[in-house]
């Protein structure tokens, strides 16, 4: 039986078509091949970034370090305008700030090779960029994520993150501060409770929790939230940001035995909003095809229930 799900509070709609699962061997991968030439990330071609931002880590040794992308999305050097005296025709500058964060020195680890304390590290610097990056003139919104794998857009292997920062707050930030202001409450507050006790329900520690969202977009699809109401990243204490590297592992642990190409991203408040901030961790292991893109709804081959009792496993 195929089953229609509707996202918890946006008006988004997913297929469940447990008939059509497929096992977990035929989503292994061979991975991605080797780049050919000289890494631009690794240590030693440092000259081949733009200037660097910070580092954590020695001036001869660094284990992360941040700087402008080459080829970036959006520019700083620009004004902050948009012209909407066109009726059809709204155009402007893409202004903004575009940071790419070298997780890791050595070039043949990914984000799953790290342990939790390296990945607590990496954590603090996410949060560190969002807030710095918030304060510049001009900045609306600051979008983290990460690209791994051909298949979910990576150019370049050395594993690494991405912040954009952009003049107006994302289309899918609005929707989701709209429909919370429709409940009385945090609606994602309530929903932790409930996916607490539920088959999606996969990992908790003291500050976060992580479950298989009802009506997924992606096959394996995870959400990490932090259990006490919390607009952003930037706001986290050491012990919270040591939990959530515990949740993250959890999950890329597993995504490893898979090989999986995925994406994630941090959809976190603004500062005159009260988004419940959290992670999307989003296997690229089934395909968009002519109906997704037509209809905006998603069909999944593997339950959210199913997903949840493997990464439990």
């Amino acid at each position: 039986m195929i089953e229609l799900r509707k996202d918890y509070i946006l008006d988004r709609w997913s297929y469940i078509a447990l008939d059509r699962e497929n096992r977990l061997k035929q989503f292994k991968e061979s991975g991605d091949s080797k780049t050919e030439g000289v890494c631009f990330f690794c240590p030693g071609n440092e000259n081949m970034t733009p200037p660097e931002i910070g580092r954590i880590g020695t001036a001869d040794s660094w284990k992360i370090r941040w700087f402008p992308n080459k080829f970036p999305i959006t520019e700083s050097s620009v004004q902050s305008n948009i012209d909407f005296g066109k009726k059809f025709f709204t155009k402007g500058n893409a202004f903004g700030y575009h940071e790419v964060i070298a997780e890791t020195a050595d070039h043949k680890r990914q984000l799953w090779d790290l342990d939790e304390s390296e990945l607590c590290e990496l954590l603090k610097v996410y949060g560190s960029r969002i807030r710095e990056l918030s304060k510049k003139d001009g900045v609306k919104y600051v979008q983290l994520f990460k690209n791994s794998g051909s298949e979910a857009g990576t150019s370049i292997i050395h594993s690494h993150t991405q912040i954009v920062t952009t003049s107006m707050i994302p289309e899918s930030v609005v929707e989701k501060i709209a429909a919370t202001k429709r409940f009385e409450s945090c609606p994602y507050c309530e929903i932790i409770e409930i996916e607490k006790n539920s088959e999606r329900f996969i990992y908790e520690n003291d500050d976060f929790i992580v479950f298989a969202p009802f009506a997924p977009r992606f096959n394996y699809e995870t959400c990490i939230f932090p259990k006490k109401h919390c607009k952003g990243i930037s706001d986290l204490q050491e012990k919270e940001y040591a939990n959530l590297a515990s949740a993250f592992k959890k999950i890329l642990s597993k995504l490893a035995l898979l090989n999986a190409p995925y994406n994630f991203c941090l959809h976190h408040s603004t500062e005159s909003a009260d988004l419940h901030f959290h992670f999307e961790i989003m296997p690229r292991l089934n395909k968009w095809a002519g109906f997704e893109l037509a209809t905006d709804s998603y069909v999944i081959t593997v339950s959210p229930e199913n997903a949840a009792k493997f990464f439990k496993e």
